[in-house]
């Protein structure tokens, strides 16, 4: 397998991301979205686990599967039809086992993926690839970018109800919030304190805080979209 063109070091911050072979919808109904976000807390382990076997056969909820301590910290992550985005940082050093610290965010990424590809075929009766290759990493290099990003995947969405909204702009800025707080395939609902199971994926401890309260974060979250992708 070829070498990454980005180290995924540890201690510093990623923006993590994969989309479906072809472009094809990874995402076609509330189960299949319901069954990946699971699976982001479930694969933040370093425990293996097979989600018929330790959810299904024993009638637990997977929100309280005792996966142990995560191996990587979330920080935001988003859903959308045929891909995903997650904001993620690795452990430091000393905090995994020798150098398998620089191993976390991949063997999160590979249960991740390698289960939710095991359901999707399953459910849907296909085979081959599911994902358009590996997943993809973006090394978070400042505050800048790491706020922009920030914003990015917490507006993601919003491109369901305005598809040229990355072009021409956000016109309606209530009515893109209101849907935004409805959307619960993303970590958007969890920032402006929404009391759900979903709160257990995000560790928001492990990175910077950009904002003291909900308008606040409103407000963050639109004005660093303004700063064009093409800065970074």
């Amino acid at each position: 397998m070829a070498k990454r063109k980005v180290a995924l070091v540890p201690g510093e911050y990623f923006h993590i991301y994969n989309r479906g072979n072809s472009k094809q919808a990874i995402f076609l109904d509330d189960e299949d979205r319901d069954r990946f976000v699971k699976l982001i807390y479930l694969s933040n382990s370093k425990r293996n686990f097979n989600f018929r076997n330790n959810i299904v056969d024993i009638k637990i909820n997977a929100w309280d599967f005792e996966r142990g301590s995560p191996i990587v910290s979330v920080g935001a992550w988003v859903l959308m039809p045929n891909h995903f985005h997650l904001y993620l940082i690795s452990p430091i050093p000393g905090i995994g086992e020798g150098n398998q610290t620089k191993l976390f965010i991949t063997l999160f990424m590979q249960k991740l993926c390698v289960s939710y590809s095991k359901y999707f075929n399953g459910k849907y009766k296909r085979t081959g690839g599911l994902f358009e290759g590996r997943f993809k990493a973006v090394h978070v290099e400042d505050d800048i970018q790491a706020k922009y990003l920030f914003s990015y995947i917490h507006l993601n969405p919003i491109k369901l109800i305005d598809p040229k909204w990355k072009e021409n702009g956000i016109h309606d800025k209530d009515k893109a919030l209101s849907f935004l707080r409805e959307y619960k395939w993303s970590s958007y609902m969890d920032y402006i304190g929404t009391k759900r199971n979903e709160n257990k994926i995000l560790m928001i401890e492990s990175f910077p805080q950009y904002f003291n309260n909900i308008a606040d974060f409103d407000k963050e979250i639109f004005e660093w979209l303004s700063i064009k992708e093409e800065e970074f």
